[in-house]
């Protein structure tokens, strides 16, 4: 049996095809993915980073508030958007999370009137996905065309911009087998993102150096996003580690808020202040940029919460969230964990770094136990999506951060599966950089492999 998990693992190393997958997921009977873990916490309140102050406390109540407003025309919603709340696309298990099992965009289509039709690869039981346009015109493109436009909708009163072309169709959970020149992308988890914006770039760097003989001899290498120096993803700006993002795109929390508000909302702020598209009668009563600082008026002060924008309270709110909570480790996990490193698997998704001292005690000199490099690698051409942004090129992402795994639905960048081994399968593919980690695991016995899963799943 062993032998025949090896050359059918072998085998999915080099076709990476979703109907191989299928098969080798049927034939290894005995391996199985033990499904989205449940916990006593799901559909709660999300918890706030330990150690917070009062005042810290009352900005994340705040954050997180504005995170789940739904946003109006009147507040600056589209012309083009794709949903109308930050908590539609972030919301498992709990709010800040990632997309969840029933698509919530379902009830964001046609609200208030609107006249959009659904896209082929938004099911009801798949991924909330964005989708970017590999060229437009002949021309490299790779930037978000909205799903939907407020066209119809009863608070604007004349805009008649329509949907992109989204056809021809393939299938809808997946994702794949349609239109060749879209590419998707899913909602990444905002769990504990203020402690991975505490480390610092020497952090990263060292685990760029770290273990590189075994590294070389399994072909792993990476780099931070842009690529100063052939080491790292930098910020053009100020030539620090970028680090947010499916390809380590964002350096901050703050313009990924930014990004996020005006990209999926059409909500322009003061990080990104022009609109994407200014279409004649879709803009009615709302000023430019939409969202900005609430100015105090003299005679009736606000407080300091309610002078930020909306884009600030969103980044405050990530920021002092709390990062996930494994489960209580069981003998099958504590063995996985020790398989996941045997095999290679954290050579990329390092257990552990540890935050700088940045001045405030939640925040300094704190364990991050997020399962990443934050380097961005070469995925081969299975994973590949024709897209670069910075310095990650078009089959490189990000070392996805893996705590929380236990409690996603969707796997992937693009969410295409929701099965654990489908996913370390479609890690391998030439040009991959897993391919050969991917080829140690299908050297396992049936029990490491499954005790491998069981610990991905108590994260």
């Amino acid at each position: 049996m062993r032998r025949r998990n090896a050359m059918l693992i072998r085998a999915l190393a080099r076709l990476a095809l979703g109907a191989v997958v299928m098969g080798v997921s049927a034939a290894l009977a005995q391996v199985t993915d033990p499904g989205v873990r449940k916990a006593a916490t799901d559909g709660g309140p999300p918890p706030p980073l330990p150690g917070l102050s009062a005042e810290q406390l009352l900005f994340f109540q705040d954050g997180l508030q504005r995170f789940q407003e739904i946003e109006s025309v009147s507040n600056g919603l589209g012309p083009r958007f794709n949903s109308n709340q930050c908590s539609s696309c972030h919301s498992q298990p709990f709010v800040g999370g990632s997309s969840p099992a029933a698509n919530p965009l379902y009830s964001v289509v046609n609200a208030a009137g609107a006249t959009n039709q659904m896209p082929w690869f938004i099911a009801p039981n798949g991924p909330v996905r964005e989708v970017r346009f590999v060229s437009s015109n002949g021309a490299p493109d790779g930037g978000v065309h909205d799903l939907f436009v407020i066209s119809g909708r009863s608070d604007v009163a004349s805009c008649n911009l329509t949907q992109p072309n989204f056809l021809p169709a393939g299938d809808p959970l997946s994702g794949r087998g349609g239109n060749r020149n879209l590419v998707f992308r899913i909602p990444t988890p905002t769990f504990g993102e203020g402690l991975i914006e505490a480390i610092p770039d020497s952090v990263i760097l060292a685990n760029v150096i770290a273990d590189a003989a075994t590294k070389q001899s399994l072909g792993v290498f990476g780099h931070p996003n842009a690529n100063v120096g052939g080491t790292v993803n930098r910020s053009a700006n100020d030539g620090t580690i970028t680090r947010f993002g499916w390809k380590a795109q964002n350096k901050s929390l703050l313009v990924f808020a930014g990004e996020a508000y005006n990209v999926e909302m059409g909500v322009s702020n003061q990080v990104f202040p022009q609109e994407r598209d200014d279409g004649p009668g879709c803009q009615t009563g709302v000023n430019v940029p939409n969202d900005g600082i609430n100015m105090p008026d003299p005679a009736q002060p606000l407080s300091a919460v309610a002078v930020l924008s909306d884009t600030e309270a969103f980044a405050m709110f990530m920021r002092l969230l709390a990062p996930p909570q494994p489960a209580a480790p069981s003998r099958s996990s504590t063995h996985g964990a020790a398989v996941f490193a045997s095999v290679g698997c954290a050579l990329c998704h390092r257990p552990m770094m540890t935050t700088g001292s940045v001045g405030d005690p939640a925040f300094t000199n704190q364990p991050v136990r997020l399962y990443s490099d934050l380097l961005v690698h070469r995925m081969g051409v299975g994973l590949a999506d024709g897209i670069t942004q910075g310095g990650a090129g078009p089959d490189e992402f990000r070392t996805a951060p893996l705590w929380g795994l236990g409690q996603r639905v969707f796997f992937l960048h693009d969410g295409r599966t929701s099965d654990l081994l489908q996913a370390i399968a479609a890690h391998a593919s030439p040009g991959s950089e897993a391919s050969r980690v991917v080829w140690n695991f299908g050297e396992l016995s049936p029990q490491d492999q499954q005790d491998l899963l069981n610990f991905l799943r108590s994260l």
